[in-house]
C-alpha cells in the first residue's frame, strides 16, 4: 500500500471504524447473533422488553442533564458562536439561554446528578444507566425522534425494534415480533416510522395496538363478509404473491404474504 492510500487509514480512529462498518457497532452485533457467534456474547437474561419513548415528558434538563454552565448563562443572549452560520426553525433574532429553575444534587454511590423533581428515583439510581453520551444536532421534534429510535433522523430507515427481531428472531410463530402502544390520542410527531421496519422486510415491523375500535386494525371481518369467504380471498391474494414471487424474487413480497397468514390467524 502506498504512502498516499495508507493516510486515511493512519487518521481513523476507533470511533470512525464503529460508525463505518454497514450500520454501525449495532449492525455488527446483530451480524455476529446471526452468524451463531452469540455464544460469545453474555447470556441474555431478560425474557421480554417495555421500552417507553416519552414524547411530551420534562426535559432531561431538568431531570438528570445538569448543566450549571447553562443555568449561569440563564437570561442571557446566545452566544455568537452557537448561531453563527447556522439556521433554526422558529427562532428569529438572538434568542434568551434558559436554564433550569431546579436544584441538583447528587446521588448514590456513582454521584449521579439529579433534579429535586425526582425524589424517589433518587433512591434507586444506582440501578439505573443513563447515557450522556449521546449527541445531535437535531433540534426539531420528529427528526429527533427518527434519530433516537433508527438512528438517521430521516425516514426510510428501520427501528430499534425491527432490528431486534431482525438479529435475534422471535418465539412467536402468529404473533408480532413486537406490538407498539401509544397513548394520549395522537401518535409521536415522528408517526409511525418509529417502529417501522425501513428497507428491512416489512414482517419485521411493529404492529401498532389502538385504544379505540378495532386494537389492530383489519383483523376484524369487512361487513358482509364470512370467515370462509375472507379465507378464500387471502389464499387469492398468497397465489397471485407467490407467482410475482416466482417472476420477480422480491424478499418484500414473501414478507407480505407471511403478513396476509399473520392477520388471519389473529
Amino acid at each position: 500500500m502506498s504512502e498516499t492510500n495508507l493516510h486515511p487509514v493512519l487518521g481513523a480512529t476507533r470511533r470512525h471504524f464503529l460508525q463505518g462498518c454497514g450500520l454501525g457497532l449495532a449492525n455488527m452485533f446483530l451480524a455476529e447473533a446471526q452468524t451463531g457467534s452469540s455464544a460469545r456474547l453474555p447470556a441474555a437474561k431478560a425474557k421480554s422488553v417495555i421500552y417507553l419513548h416519552m414524547a411530551g415528558s420534562p426535559s432531561q434538563l431538568e431531570l438528570f442533564d445538569y448543566k450549571p454552565e447553562l443555568i449561569k448563562f440563564n437570561g442571557k443572549p446566545c452566544p455568537d458562536e452557537l448561531l453563527k452560520g447556522k439556521r433554526f426553525a422558529f427562532i428569529k433574532g438572538v434568542p434568551k439561554m434558559l436554564g433550569t429553575p431546579y436544584q441538583f444534587k447528587q446521588h448514590g454511590q456513582s454521584g449521579t446528578w439529579l433534579s429535586e423533581l425526582l425524589p424517589h428515583f433518587s433512591e434507586v439510581v444506582d440501578d439505573v444507566t443513563l447515557v450522556h453520551s449521546m449527541t445531535t444536532d437535531q433540534f426539531n421534534h420528529a427528526p429527533a425522534q427518527l434519530f433516537v429510535q433508527t438512528g438517521n433522523p430521516r425516514f426510510g430507515y428501520a427501528s430499534l425494534g425491527a432490528w431486534a427481531t431482525y438479529g435475534l428472531g422471535t418465539e412467536n410463530q402468529d404473533l408480532p415480533g413486537f406490538v407498539v402502544l401509544t397513548s394520549g390520542g395522537n401518535n409521536p410527531d415522528g408517526g409511525k416510522s418509529l417502529w417501522g421496519s425501513g428497507f428491512l422486510p416489512s414482517v419485521h415491523q411493529g404492529v401498532h395496538c389502538r385504544s379505540q375500535g378495532d386494537p389492530v386494525l383489519f383483523l376484524s371481518e369487512p361487513e358482509g363478509m364470512t370467515r370462509g369467504l375472507r379465507r378464500k380471498t387471502l389464499d387469492a391474494l398468497r397465489d397471485l404473491n407467490a407467482l410475482e414471487q416466482k417472476q420477480q424474487g422480491d424478499p418484500e413480497i414473501e414478507a407480505r404474504m407471511a403478513q396476509y397468514e399473520l392477520a388471519y390467524r389473529m
